[in-house]
């Protein structure tokens, strides 16, 4: 395969473990690898854990086990989130892994004898929790902006010569607009960067859990050096280290596309691309920053106890119910208000009510009223015929637009319109009705109907894998005949076959409580 896609999570802290903030970006990326393996790409998607740091070495201490013991612990609970949820990562990477120490030792190595990295002395204040310094200037009530409480530090460093990138940064956001999405976080990195950057402190010399600087023992290497670095690690990167991979690095580097919370986007818009251009290697095509959930409009915070399980959804609500959901309510990069009736409102009206309804009911009809074999398509459409399926091909020019994007809840939007559209074709020519009239005629609307349900059910696989599958097993689908090279009308859905009494795909949900 000549088209590649390379998409990544960002790797998430193992203190903690995982929330809906978590579950939604690993989902955003789980559907575009999806979708671009459908649209006939080579894609590899990754995810994984960041395992290093002070406050992991603390976490650890008052859990009473080794740092590496909690760690396998905390990351576990990530890796089976991935398989809860339908998460189809192609690699799952931990900064504790020896092929990633090697890549971070390589590439500090680089930045060293390039003169880009110099041992200074940091003085300030610092956060354990954000892992972040701060300035005088920034502190609110002699505490982070976060809120975390700040120590004053005083400790030989690493520093990295940030300073010395700006201009090259904003020259290269100028040259490459659609770097950083959506266009208002990108106004605001290019704001970060005129206001003046100063060198970046990458090493911690007060603890031990990190990666040795090399050369240098007293010296971990700070956590987002290290994290970020992940990216590359997991192309085969450096390709004359133990883990090499020399095809496999060329092929996947630069990566396409990074997803992450718009709380870490400077770290991946601005000290990530000038980590790479000081190290010589190629930026990434494309950041994406998106938005957070709150829980009825309050902010969700462990101190509040009122954190989103994403399991306990996908157990309630059923998964591709929750995927659809979270892909759908809120356009991806803006903050969302997670509530059950809006949950329950997707999932009766969308799923159960436009979708469901419209499957179960054309081919209840076929089963019933067309001894169960999938009727042909008219020899000569009518106009309403005609209208509904060139909707209905024009779809995946459309939907891979706004994907490509990150405009999820665009691209499911313009799907539903052409559900809307069938459900109006069924009310306005009634098949039922024609079964006494026109029996022919009753199967060709039939026909043109459950192909309208092909190319949906085929787009809609992305977000909700099983569901569309069973709509596809029902009509009759052939396994190798899912994705993208059988739609805008290249194809149309096979007739004769024998269909099995449909079973509906979406229950409605209904509050017990």
């Amino acid at each position: 395969m000549s088209k590649t896609y390379y998409i990544t999570t960002p790797i998430y802290y193992v203190n903690d473990k995982p929330h809906i903030g978590h579950a939604y970006t690993t989902l955003a990326c789980d559907v575009l690898a999806r979708f671009k393996r459908l649209d006939g790409y080579d894609v590899m998607f990754l995810t994984g854990t960041d395992e290093h740091g002070q406050k992991v070495e603390k976490a650890a201490e008052v859990a009473g086990v080794s740092p590496q013991a909690f760690t396998d612990q905390v990351s576990q609970n990530f890796r089976d989130l991935t398989a809860k949820l339908n998460f189809s990562n192609d690699d799952f990477i931990r900064t504790t892994e020896d092929r990633h120490k090697a890549a971070c030792q390589k590439i500090w190595s680089i930045l060293r004898e390039s003169g880009h990295i110099t041992l200074g002395k940091y003085e300030g204040w610092y956060s354990v929790r954000d892992e972040a310094f701060y300035t005088e200037t920034e502190l609110l009530d002699g505490k982070a902006p976060t809120g975390a409480p700040v120590e004053w530090v005083e400790e030989p460093s690493y520093f990295f010569n940030l300073s010395a990138w700006q201009d090259k940064l904003l020259k290269f956001y100028e040259e490459n607009p659609d770097f950083v999405g959506p266009e208002s976080r990108f106004n605001e990195v290019k704001s970060f960067v005129k206001g003046g950057l100063r060198d970046l402190s990458v090493s911690r010399a007060s603890f031990k859990w990190g990666v040795p600087v090399p050369g240098d023992d007293a010296h971990v290497m700070y956590v987002w050096l290290d994290a970020l670095t992940n990216y590359v690690t997991a192309t085969g990167w450096p390709v004359d280290g133990a883990a090499g991979d020399a095809e496999k690095h060329a092929r996947l580097w630069p990566a396409d596309l990074h997803v992450v919370g718009k709380d870490i986007l400077r770290f991946h818009a601005v000290y990530w691309p000038a980590f790479l251009m000081a190290a010589g290697l190629p930026l990434p095509r494309r950041v994406f920053a998106h938005g957070w959930w709150t829980n009825e409009g309050h902010k969700i915070s462990k101190s509040l106890g009122n954190a989103i399980d994403p399991n306990h959804l996908a157990d309630i609500y059923g998964l591709d119910q929750t995927r659809y959901f979270l892909m759908r309510e809120v356009p991806f990069g803006n903050d969302g208000i997670f509530s059950v009736p809006a949950l329950a409102q997707r999932i009766n009206g969308d799923l159960a009510n436009d979708l469901g309804n419209l499957s179960q009911r054309v081919l209840s009809m076929i089963f019933k009223n067309c001894d169960a074999v999938m009727p042909a398509l008219p020899a000569s459409p009518s106009a309403d015929d005609t209208a509904l399926l060139a909707s209905a091909d024009e779809l995946l020019a459309l939907v891979r637009q706004h994907i490509d994007q990150q405009a999820f809840h665009e691209a499911l939007r313009k799907i539903w319109q052409v559900i809307s559209r069938a459900n109006r074709y069924v009310d306005t020519v009634a098949p039922w009705a024609l079964k006494k009239t026109d029996p022919v005629r009753m199967s060709e609307v039939l026909a043109v109907l459950a192909e309208t349900i092909r190319q949906v059910a085929i787009l809609a696989q992305p977000v909700m894998p099983d569901s569309a599958a069973k709509i596809l097993d029902q009509l009759g689908v052939a396994a190798d005949q899912r994705d993208f090279s059988v739609l805008d009308g290249k194809t149309r859905l096979a007739s004769g076959q024998a269909i099995a009494k449909p079973e509906p795909v979406f229950p409605r949900f209904t509050d017990e409580g």
